[in-house]
């Protein structure tokens, strides 16, 4: 056994685990039906169908050898992968949605801009999932072949730029929600003629959260996507290896970041498993920008 492919595996496992626990307090807490969690449980979705993706192609390489199983596996895993980059920008523009038109952000239009959003997301990762199961790859052209068999250099070179713009929007518009935060601060300590500390400090952890969740999203992403374009498939398979599992750990991370970090997800899950709350529990309703 490639010890690689057991750490992958491994990984798989736990993303597994932690996003099918979140999909299914999101199923079955009736009170968690807000287009932000309609949006976290996409996430989670793709996170877990990304885990399962991972176990399948463990088990197929070393139990069923087979181009096209291959091909299905490979094509699961990008479509998966995809949906979850693809929620997380979806994310990020609602959020920045429930701060730049907070009066209009709780309206019949904005679900329907989620809706089509996360249908769009899904409906680019299913198709360009099924690209290499169409015929764009390289078993018969090894030559083509990129450093992810049996991906092509021109498909992963696609994967990669479309990463890039993701990244690059979600940048722009942390950095938009960041002048925004910091303009509401300005505003109250106008208001009450200075910045009292919790204002400070609810600012600056408030930034520093949108740090740290770019951050994690590009560490673990960008060496990836940035290898894909100048890696040789002559390289060795090491290199392939050490910089996919880190962007597996993204889709480990995004569970704590957007799902357990939330008090109303806390308290469905203790309803779940130790039902010590009341299935009426009220909830506090809260914005896209709080979580």
């Amino acid at each position: 056994l490639n010890p690689w492919d057991v750490m992958l595996c491994v990984s798989g496992t736990a993303i597994a685990c932690e996003n099918a626990l979140v999909v299914a307090i999101i199923c079955y807490s009736p009170t968690l039906r807000s287009p932000m969690f309609v949006l976290v449980g996409s996430l989670a979705t793709a996170d877990l169908l990304a885990g399962l993706g991972l176990i399948l192609n463990f088990v197929f390489q070393y139990v069923i050898h087979s181009e096209t199983v291959s091909l299905l596996t490979v094509g699961f895993l990008v479509a998966s992968f995809a949906a979850s980059v693809s929620s997380l920008l979806a994310i990020t523009v609602d959020r920045y949605l429930s701060l730049y038109n907070a009066l209009t952000y709780y309206s019949e239009r904005t679900v329907l801009c989620i809706h089509t959003m996360l249908a769009g997301a899904w409906g680019v990762s299913l198709c360009l999932g099924l690209l290499p199961v169409l015929g764009w790859n390289c078993l018969h052209d090894h030559a083509a072949c990129s450093v992810v068999r049996p991906l092509t250099k021109s498909n992963v070179t696609l994967l990669s730029a479309s990463f890039f713009l993701v990244f690059l929007i979600m940048l722009h518009l942390y950095i938009e929600i960041c002048k925004i935060v910091c303009r509401h601060a300005h505003q109250i300590a106008l208001q009450q003629h200075f910045l009292t500390a919790s204002h400070y400090v609810a600012t600056k952890k408030g930034v520093s959260t949108l740090a740290i969740i770019l951050g994690t999203f590009g560490a673990s992403w960008l060496p990836f996507a940035i290898y894909c374009v100048v890696g040789d498939p002559d390289y060795p398979s090491v290199y392939t290896y050490a910089t996919l599992l880190p962007a597996t750990y993204n889709s480990m991370i995004n569970p704590i970041i957007y799902a357990y970090r939330n008090q109303e997800i806390q308290r469905s899950m203790w309803v779940l498993f130790c039902g010590c709350f009341q299935a009426k529990v009220s909830f506090r309703s809260r914005s896209p920008s709080d979580v």
